[in-house]
């Protein structure tokens, strides 16, 4: 971070010239004055390199310096409190604050509900002073700001220009504050809201600011389809999303009971339906649960990581999910052990559901069908399968072969379902995958890459026998080891009239954050800058799955900063060429 630079004038030539002719007229009084100056340089110095990045000078009677920091995360529809602005505001002689102006755009202003002004309070002596933020404003779970952490000053209706009146005594040194909103319900999931802190008064005296981090980002709306404590579950991870026939959106993933940890655990697979879009969702279903299956307690019968798929021939829902039974607590994937038997090795289950996902089959176990002996472990992708041109059904999936080396494949099904088969993968140390078709018939496997990085590619033509590197493997994608999505999307059934492929995943080498979707038009070879979407700038776990919801919008359900399943509706056209 860049601290603010000593702004000269004319001053700095009087002192100069002082100086100087000390120098020749007394330089005894030279040195002493010149001491004095540096002393009170290095004082002034150390104040300044305790303030953020972009603190700029303000008043100079108080010395006050104010930076502001827009947030780059989507606004959830179900969100109370959603952070637009995070100020800091360095005030050293204390004082009061007196207004705060900022701006909405018009349609924007429209579709708001209420903005509100929060006070955080302030910041440890010893912790670095670059942040905007001391803690967070609103914990895991809650939808609205946590009163211990946060004062309301003020509160106002949507508007083109909101002023909030504060009279808010400042603490002397560091003080935060935020901004946050609430919109109206029937807001459009495709809305994009664009806002711009104005002005900011102290003393009644307007105050220079200046903004730092992203800026110019709109903000999108998204829906919180599971949030932490949600019926009781701790988390809610591994997002699988597809959509039907009837146009019904089916979202599955991980019911943590107890923690966020994989298994080994008390985990069972949940799904949510949509039939408007994904504006809102019906109650939790439990597709595939063990509970205390053979006699060990729940937490030693977890079901998880699910993968989705529907089959557009017989209109059926499939998810695979990977069953364990017993291993202790240990994670699973270090714990499943070579052999067939559910007591040793980890199992490959499914259920399908022909009701458009309102009911669904038992379990069904395919273990015997596709996995080795000498394999340690089986599972599926995580995310979607697809159904090809020819109907053969596809799922991504993962194994640990008998040196403990992980591998991404496929399994598939040329009879609907009754029976599966699968080859080896592509290469090796390379774990969650997904699937595509290409124009011409070929399977794309797009894989995390343990190496990091970057994510491994490989393409196929007779369902996983044999495979060969694509040209844009370890190059076009970059990845911080993490799940991702893929989708292709056949001309005839979006309104670019190309043949597209779409990709999701954190868009970095080094954490899970700026989760963003991508589009190709050349068969995943090429992936341009010009033609992406930041759906989510801060940390999360990282994980997504996209899908068509109609011709013209992308659906994505992901793991975000906001809540821990969240789903939005991205119009095609965003990513489409200007």
């Amino acid at each position: 971070m860049r601290f603010c630079a000593e702004r000269y004038s004319a001053q700095t030539m009087v002192f100069g010239n002082l100086l100087l002719h000390l120098y020749q007229t007394n330089p005894k009084t030279m040195k002493i004055t010149l001491f004095l100056l540096i002393a009170a340089a290095m004082a002034g110095t150390s104040h300044a390199a305790a303030r953020p990045e972009g603190a700029a000078q303000l008043t100079q009677q108080k010395n006050i310096t104010i930076c502001v920091g827009e947030t780059s995360t989507p606004i959830l529809l179900d969100r109370t409190d959603n952070e637009l602005f995070r100020i800091h505001l360095d005030a050293p002689d204390g004082g009061t604050l007196t207004s705060l102006t900022m701006t909405l755009d018009a349609e924007s202003a429209r579709h708001a509900a209420e903005v509100k002004l929060y006070y955080g309070g302030t910041d440890a002596r010893n912790t670095p002073r670059e942040r905007l933020a001391p803690t967070d404003y609103i914990p895991d779970g809650r939808l609205e700001a946590e009163p211990s952490y946060s004062q309301l000053l003020a509160h106002d209706k949507g508007a083109r220009t909101v002023s909030f009146d504060v009279g808010k005594e400042l603490f002397r040194g560091i003080n935060y504050l935020w901004v946050s909103i609430r919109m109206k319900h029937n807001t459009p999931l495709t809305h994009k809201l664009s806002a711009s802190i104005r002005k900011i008064t102290v003393d009644g005296a307007e105050c220079s600011f200046e903004t730092v981090g992203r800026t110019g980002q709109p903000h999108r709306m998204a829906v919180g389809v599971r949030h932490a404590g949600d019926d009781g579950a701790a988390a809610y991870r591994i997002p699988g999303l597809v959509t039907t026939s009837r146009g019904t959106l089916l979202a599955v993933y991980d019911v943590r009971h107890n923690s966020s940890k994989d298994l080994q655990q008390h985990i069972d697979i949940g799904l949510s339906r949509s039939t408007d879009g994904g504006r809102t969702w019906e109650r939790m279903r439990l597709p595939l649960s063990f509970a205390d299956e053979g006699t060990l307690p729940a937490a030693q019968n977890g079901v998880g990581d699910p993968s989705i798929l529907y089959d557009h021939t017989t209109h059926r829902a499939w998810i695979v999910a990977a069953w364990c039974h017993g291993m202790g607590y240990g994670m699973a994937w270090n714990n499943s052990a070579q052999g067939m038997d559910p007591d040793m090795t980890g199992q490959l289950v499914l259920a399908y559901s022909d009701d458009d996902g309102k009911t669904w089959s038992e379990p069904i176990n395919i273990t015997r069908q596709v996995k080795r002996p000498e394999w340690h472990f089986l599972l599926q992708g995580p995310g979607r399968g697809i159904t090809m041109r020819d109907g053969t059904l596809v799922f991504p999936t993962q194994y640990i072969d008998a040196e403990r080396m992980p591998h991404s494949a496929i399994m598939y099904s040329r009879d609907s379902g009754r029976t599966w088969h699968m080859h080896l993968g592509p290469r090796p140390n390379t774990t969650e995958a997904q699937v595509a078709e290409l124009p011409d018939g070929r399977l794309m496997l797009n894989m995390r890459d343990n190496r990091g990085g970057s994510r491994a590619v490989a393409v196929t033509d007779d369902l996983g026998a044999t495979w060969s590197e694509h040209i844009s493997s370890r190059k076009a994608l970059r990845e911080p080891v993490c799940m991702a999505s893929l989708i292709s999307v056949p001309a005839e059934q979006n309104i670019s009239e190309r043949n597209i492929l779409l990709f999701s995943n954190p868009d970095s080498d080094r954490a899970r954050r700026d989760i963003t979707i991508k589009i190709s038009f050349d068969d995943g070879c090429t992936w341009p800058a010009e033609n992406q979407v930041l759906l989510d700038g801060e940390d999360g776990w990282g994980y997504s799955c996209l899908t068509m919801i109609d011709p013209q919008t992308v659906g994505i359900l992901y793991e975000s900063s906001q809540a821990h399943i969240t789903f939005q509706a991205i119009p095609l056209e965003d990513l489409l060429p200007r």
